[in-house]
């Protein structure tokens, strides 16, 4: 809708620029910061549950998470419901069953009150997981392993393992404002999405051993009545408790309010979408900051944030980091159109920053090699805290960290597991120096996210597997690093396992790829054996496309070398 040819201007366009000047940088950092208060409130209700960030906008509702997740509110919007094996999060369900529940934390914009992840996309996830299980149990107790697993380790009989399975709750719990027909329209969705997570290749018998309740979600918001005498001990309930947090109200207008000092506008779910408001600023950043943040009032916010974020671009350039100045969009420009470096470099340093301390927080994975396959990934940061003034780098895994120019130098003994590490692929689009008893053992292949380079993974995955080849050919134990340790790395790892392995995750030298198809299906039952030891890993879209064309391509290169060879041999 265009201004009308006398000037003035239209309700549509007054309607953007109200709430583009109420959508500052000082709102939103203010009004997460009051919600804080009501997820802190909250997490002390149950404080042995651990408490999960929902990436991406849930990490900004804490100043410290046990970890993160990673539910797509797409997967639960309403006719296009669905159980994706790319991302089935399956550290949140070990989690839950060792520590007895969890607190997830989310927000959103809508003026709902829960994004469609929680309202659908995790209770869809508990229900397939809880049914994958009690199909796992069933057939191990026809089988016999299981009651005498239960029988050896709990002392049950065979009639208290049948009670057990017989009660496990498999029902759909979804929130009472999802309406009928649309629970309805799920439930006849799950069997089929079961059978694809039971065909996956997941781990469903860690998840049964380590669950000894059903999942099941709880959903709390600012009008969820709570009487603190009265909360319920989650270890009396009968199922394991998904505890679903949304941190902001549910208001969709914009509140005016006012302190001693400042007036300011509420806006529920501020930390969604920090691209179009953030300015660079991370988490991590306004935490660290939040107090000069918060007291700066809205005249000299913006001011405090663009110090903030370009000390960090300084910081970490000088530790040879990428560090590219942070463009802000040009607030004439409509909300809708975003410059491509806008998206993908804040989350690349949040991710950067942040994910390292969940990783060396964790106390329930600390598996960094993929299985026995003498291959691993790792998250590739920089240090400059030797005392010295220089940049060391380090690599971080699962489960410590080790120095790439001193192998004989390690902070902590669990960084002595990567003293054997013989050969490592640099994923990262920055070089960095290695020092190696073997020249030839490092190889560094610059490649960027798919937002940016559509073909940077597809271009330079050749000379990967050929590296990896090479080395594990020898019995080298090889590492792939990159900067966020959650996308590239991970999809590198993949073609790798895809080409070199067979479905065992046993090295033949590519010989199971020559003799057989690799579909879609294999494809994902290859990332979910990823997973199950990157917990971290996100791999976007764009570069699992380019993985299973690499393949698709290395597959009809090798046909073509046979067919080729065939013919000149019947001309002879």
């Amino acid at each position: 809708m265009e201004d009308n040819r006398d000037g003035k201007m239209s309700i549509y366009r007054a309607a953007r620029s109200i709430k583009r000047r109420d959508s500052t940088v000082y709102n939103a950092l203010r009004s997460i910061y009051e919600d804080t208060i009501f997820v802190g409130e909250i997490s002390q209700l149950w404080p042995d549950l651990p408490l999960i960030a929902n990436l991406r906008c849930g990490l900004w509702y804490s100043p410290k998470f046990h970890f993160t997740c990673y539910f797509k509110s797409t997967d639960g919007h309403t006719n296009n419901w669905s159980f994706n094996t790319s991302r089935l999060n399956l550290h949140v369900a070990l989690l839950s069953g060792q520590k007895g529940g969890c607190i997830i934390v989310d927000a959103t914009r809508k003026g709902k009150r829960f994004p469609d992840s929680m309202s659908k996309t995790i209770p869809i996830w508990t229900c397939v997981l809880n049914r994958a299980i009690l199909n796992y149990r069933n057939k191990m107790l026809d089988s016999g392993l299981l009651m005498n697993k239960e029988v050896v380790d709990n002392s049950y009989c065979a009639e208290d393992v049948k009670l057990k399975n017989h009660n496990w709750d498999c029902s759909l719990h979804l929130p009472l404002w999802v309406p009928d027909t649309e629970k309805a329209a799920i439930e006849e969705r799950i069997e089929r999405w079961t059978n694809q997570l039971e065909t996956s290749g997941a781990d469903i018998a860690s998840i049964s051993s380590c669950l000894k309740k059903p999942l099941r979600p709880l959903w709390i918001s600012q009008k969820t009545v709570i009487w603190l005498n009265e909360v319920p001990d989650h270890n009396q309930w009968d199922f394991t408790p998904i505890i679903l947090v949304s941190a902001s109200s549910s208001s969709d207008v914009f509140r005016n309010k006012t302190t001693s000092e400042f007036s300011w506008n509420y806006i529920p779910g501020a930390g969604d979408d920090e691209e179009s408001w953030a300015r660079g600023l991370t988490p991590t950043h306004f935490w660290s900051h939040v107090n000069d943040l918060i007291s700066s009032g809205p005249d000299l916010c913006n001011r405090k944030v663009a110090d903030i974020v370009e000390k960090d671009r300084v910081y970490r350039a000088h530790r040879g980091e990428y560090a590219p100045q942070v463009s802000v969009k040009n607030p004439k420009i409509a909300d809708d159109v975003a410059d491509v470096f806008n998206v993908e470099l804040p989350l690349a340093s949040n991710m950067h920053n942040d994910d390292t301390s969940f990783q060396r927080s964790n106390d329930y994975g600390t598996t960094f090699w993929i299985g026995s396959t003498n291959l691993a990934r790792a998250l590739l940061v920089f240090d400059d805290d030797d005392g010295n003034g220089g940049s060391e780098v380090l690599v971080y895994g699962m489960g410590g960290s080790c120095h790439f120019e001193d192998f004989g130098g390690f902070r902590g003994a669990e960084g002595a597991a990567l003293m054997n590490v013989d050969c490592i692929l640099n994923c990262d689009k920055e070089s960095v120096s290695i020092n190696l008893p073997d020249s030839e053992a490092h190889l560094h292949l610059p490649m960027v996210s798919s937002k940016l380079d559509r073909f940077s993974l597809f271009n330079n995955l050749p000379a990967a597997v050929n590296f990896a080849k090479l080395n594990l050919r020898k019995a080298h134990r090889l590492l792939v690093c990159c900067r966020s340790g959650e996308d590239i790395s991970v999809c590198i790892c993949l073609a790798i396992l895809t080409s070199l392995f067979d479905d065992k995750g046993t090295f033949d030298d590519g010989r199971s790829f020559s003799e057989t198809c690799i579909t879609k299906l294999e494809m994902r039952r290859r990332l979910v054996f990823v997973c199950r030891f990157a917990l971290t890993a996100r791999p976007s879209r764009g570069n699992l496309k380019q993985v299973f064309r690499f393949s698709y391509w290395r597959k009809c290169s090798f046909c073509l070398t046979i067919l080729s060879t065939l013919t000149l041999f019947n001309c002879l």
